[in-house]
């Protein structure tokens, strides 16, 4: 594993505490902590589901997908993978001309390859959920790896997105977290993609778990929240 930078979270807290009204401030704007418990009991359908939400989000308008997502509960059968991994390629194929959801081929098509993946995941492990939940936070760029490889379109900055949003502990490599990364004297790329500066982004934000014992996904937050445009909170 790649060994840490000396660099103390604490400049950085206080940074984002000033940025947005003090401590109070900053803790109002910091997600629910990461609940593996809650995880473990997620069905694979809600995963299958989430996956399927960040495919079609990735390059494209968020509030566009979030409008058609009762369409694409319906038109994908709830996201029941054992459904959905058995359907015959007319299903998929009449999907194409369906207008209640995007009309990307090779998005679709990935639905369909990662009904296998949680299916395979979950008969290995009891659910998807339960697979996750055992995963510790400090290995993060060996889970985005896992699903690069296993899974469909869940690469890079979807994977990402995956794991935050479906409740799994991630720090995320937006453009903020890397510039505050940068700034606090990290030799990375401006953009995040090769395995060297994922891994000694993994052994910064592991330094700084071990340093203040906060969740990944609140330093992830707090370091993109002490950086950059600092935008009025909702």
């Amino acid at each position: 594993m790649e060994k840490a930078k000396r660099i103390p979270f604490k400049s950085i807290l206080a940074r984002a505490e000033k940025r947005k009204g003090g401590p109070s401030g900053l803790k109002k704007l910091l997600p629910a902590k990461p609940n593996a418990k809650a995880l473990e009991k997620l069905g694979d359908d809600r995963i299958l589901a989430e996956m399927t939400k960040r495919v079609f989000s990735a390059g494209f308008a968020w509030s566009v997908i979030e409008s058609k997502w009762s369409g694409f509960e319906q038109a994908f059968l709830g996201f029941e993978p054992a459904k959905l991994a058995f359907q015959p390629d007319d299903f998929w194929h009449d999907l194409l001309s369906d207008t209640a959801i995007v009309r990307n081929g090779a998005k679709i098509n990935s639905v369909r390859e990662n009904a296998v993946f949680v299916q395979e995941i979950a008969k290995e492990h009891g659910s998807f959920g339960k697979f996750l939940a055992k995963w510790p936070s400090s290995d993060e760029i060996g889970l985005l790896d896992l699903l690069h490889k296993r899974g469909s379109r869940l690469g890079g900055n979807t994977g990402q997105m995956f794991l935050r949003f479906i409740g799994w502990d991630a720090f995320v490599t937006s453009q903020d977290v890397v510039a505050c990364l940068r700034d606090a004297g990290l030799d990375i790329a401006a953009e995040v993609k090769s395995r060297g500066d994922l891994a000694k982004v993994q052994a910064q934000f592991n330094a700084w778990a071990e340093e203040t014992g906060f969740p990944y996904a609140h330093l992830s937050r707090i370091c993109a929240m002490s950086i950059g445009e600092n935008h009025a909170p909702p």
